[in-house]
């Protein structure tokens, strides 16, 4: 294994990567924040997610539910119908695929139909009989920090120390996924960046990656198109750019994060980090 493998960490039961991994999203839902509606079907979810990894993406992250503060749940039966059919096409093609769900039939008929990871906004929280059906499965998992559901708007993101109180709240959520039955080897954490946080959180986390790091287990990033980068792109007093407009700024935080030694990014817009995380593997390979 390679120094950068070594740091990062691996996820039995994934591919191996010699830098940080790019994981593209596909957002089969009407009413996401950054691109709601436009791959609505299962032809065009397919087909844009077989882009995605022409332009560079490793693993295509397929999500049937908004999780943007503010979103009302979709019911189970119209997840499933949005998200299986996406899966399986996917797969199919040898796509390595994550499901973003927070419902334990979701995650179980994706990973039949041939997803290799379960991506849990919630950390396992939100449905009782998630963590059950990941350790039957023997899937890695995605544990995201998480405060509760955004329906009502930015929930209980109130931090005295953001980075302290994030790090001990994951490690309890991974503690009580382990002891649910999915391997460690298996867990992958997650910040949450936007959930149940202000700007100057999101950025304080990304400023402290070592120290999410050091809970020991492979670090997922997802900052794209996030409310976070419209903040700090409008500077002061000026209006955010519309969430399309910030993938720039998303590759920025790729490059941070992938220097810190992130095991992946989530984005919306893969080329431009698909660079970055080369152009951050290379860097690290000179010193």
């Amino acid at each position: 294994m390679s120094t950068s493998q070594g740091h990062r960490g691996h996820v039995t039961g994934l591919p191996e990567w010699d830098r940080c991994a790019v994981m593209g999203v596909v957002n089969v839902t009407p009413d996401s924040f950054s691109d709601g509606g436009r791959w609505f079907d299962t032809t065009a979810a397919v087909k844009h997610g077989l882009d995605l990894v022409a332009r560079g993406a490793d693993m295509v992250d397929v999500g049937g539910e908004s999780t943007r503060p503010g979103a009302t749940r979709v019911d189970e039966d119209e997840e499933l119908k949005r998200v299986i059919p996406v899966v399986r096409g996917l797969a199919s093609e040898g796509v390595a695929v994550s499901v973003d769900t927070m419902r334990a039939s979701v995650a179980e008929r994706s990973l039949a139909a041939g997803a290799s990871l379960v991506n849990d906004v919630s950390g396992g929280l939100a449905d009782p009989a998630m963590v059950p059906v990941v350790a039957a499965a023997g899937a890695p998992f995605v544990v995201m920090h998480w405060r509760g559901f955004l329906e009502g708007g930015n929930v209980k993101g109130v931090y005295e120390d953001v980075v302290a109180e994030v790090v001990a709240e994951l490690h309890a959520r991974v503690e009580a996924v382990i002891e649910g039955g999915i391997a460690p080897d298996r867990v992958v954490v997650d910040p949450g960046l936007g959930f149940s946080k202000e700007a100057g959180h999101d950025l304080r986390l990304l400023a402290h990656l070592k120290e999410l790091r050091a809970l020991g287990h492979p670090l997922l990033v997802a900052a794209s198109r996030k409310r976070f980068l419209g903040h700090v792109l409008a500077g002061e007093q000026g209006a955010p750019p519309p969430a399309r407009e910030r993938d720039a700024a998303t590759a920025a935080v790729s490059a941070i994060a992938a220097h810190q030694g992130a095991w992946a990014v989530r984005v919306h817009e893969v080329r431009a980090t698909a660079d970055a995380v080369r152009v951050a593997r290379a860097v690290e390979g000179a010193q």
